[in-house]
């Protein structure tokens, strides 16, 4: 539950900003490292609030409508976004194609979403134009959000409550098509609460991120829930990060993050592609919370990462297993912050049985696991068996 100002409760992700434009006007909401190293844009709450207005009143005579973010990892993505909940227009974050790539999976989307409208940058704007209508796209109207001057226009408030719809967020559709999660407000605030609490967060943590701000992770981590505690994030592009990993480690060194993270393979990426001469000038002192999830979890990449970053300051106990997905929100599972990762070797045998034995982890007959922890705060986690689809006995 988060107060706001005489003890009201936020929620909806609008009071949060209205509230932070409010009070906290000038204080630095986000700051986009461009190829992950230097400053090229940031955004206070109060600019934050001002632009995401701006917006809002262009899209505030479609209420209801969906409208595709169509953007690279920035600040444009952000003020749109929430422009978008300033207008009752429903977000849908898609990744902007690549050129020559087909508009399969988008047109898939822009169907199931019944998108109207698609906002991006002038520079994506140009491209997409002239492949919109070979791809039957053309009656989704383009928008370009970074044209778009402080208006002088008063929105008209939108009625929100938890309820209320607040974007959809597709899967990846790596397995198959690509499927819509309605988030609403409740959703949102709800799973901000879970991680508020499970990451241990305060107005004094900084978060760098990587991730894409269109995927679930990235949104609900590096976007959301800064601005719901109050702390700043620094985001660089996900190809800043697979280009060179160091920046990622550099920029937490720098801007002395305390939460950072990403799937397992970064951490394996760090270990194979940093090389020892760059280590001299990292600070890894402050990074207190590495979250691992997304995909499973090694834990020969856990020591290797720590044992190898250890010189630069950071702790093994730092790393935080979780699981998370899109049709939760995000956060699903978590372990405590204060403790080491929990490992555990299960006899491989009996594994194919369907059968859970533990063993000793270093037996050449055992396979290891690492814990995603628990569900908290009324989350109810269910197995169920994947053939009869339904809950299966405990043991079993």
């Amino acid at each position: 539950m988060l107060l706001l100002e005489n003890d009201t409760i936020a929620t909806s992700l609008l009071d949060i900003l209205k509230y932070r434009a409010q009070y906290q006007s000038n204080k630095q909401a986000y700051i986009f490292l461009q190829n992950g190293e230097t400053e090229s844009g940031s955004l206070t709450y109060g600019e934050l609030d001002r632009q995401a207005r701006a917006i809002a009143a262009h899209l505030q005579s479609m209420p209801g409508e969906r409208a595709l973010l169509l953007y690279p990892s920035g600040l444009e993505f952000i003020t749109a976004f929430f422009g978008c909940l300033y207008a009752g227009v429903i977000a849908v974050p898609v990744y902007p194609p690549r050129q020559n790539q087909k508009l399969s999976r988008l047109l898939s989307i822009v169907n199931d979403a019944q998108a109207k409208v698609a906002l991006t940058t002038t520079s994506i704007l140009a491209d997409l134009e002239k492949r919109w209508e070979e791809a039957e796209l053309a009656p989704v109207k383009l928008i370009a959000t970074d044209t778009i001057e402080t208006s002088e226009l008063e929105i008209v408030p939108q009625s929100v409550t938890p309820e209320t719809l607040a974007f959809l967020q597709y899967t990846s559709g790596s397995t198959g098509t690509p499927k819509g999660v309605m988030v609403t407000h409740g959703n949102i605030i709800h799973n901000q609460q879970l991680i508020h609490q499970a990451f241990s967060h305060s107005e004094k943590s900084i978060v760098v991120g990587w991730l894409p701000l269109f995927h679930d992770m990235g949104l609900i981590g590096h976007v959301l829930q800064p601005i719901y505690v109050g702390f700043p994030s620094i985001l660089m592009s996900p190809l800043a990060f697979l280009q060179k990993p160091i920046r990622w480690l550099k920029a937490i060194s720098k801007y002395r993050a305390t939460t950072s993270g990403g799937p397992n393979f970064a951490y394996d990426f760090c270990v194979n592609k940093v090389q020892p001469e760059q280590l001299a000038h990292l600070d890894l002192s402050s990074w207190d919370l590495a979250f691992n999830g997304a995909e499973p979890i090694r834990a020969e990449t856990l020591k290797q990462f720590a044992e190898k970053f250890a010189p630069c300051g950071f702790k093994y106990r730092a790393f935080y297993p979780c699981y998370g997905m899109a049709e939760t929100t995000l956060f699903t599972t978590g372990g405590d912050k204060n403790q080491k990762p929990v490992i555990q070797g299960v006899k491989a045998q009996d594994l194919e049985q369907n059968a859970v034995v533990e063993s000793e982890i270093s037996s050449p007959l055992s396979r290891v696991f690492v814990g995603c922890g628990r569900p908290d705060m009324n989350t109810t986690l269910i197995i169920v068996n994947p053939k009869s689809l339904t809950r299966c006995e405990k043991d079993k």
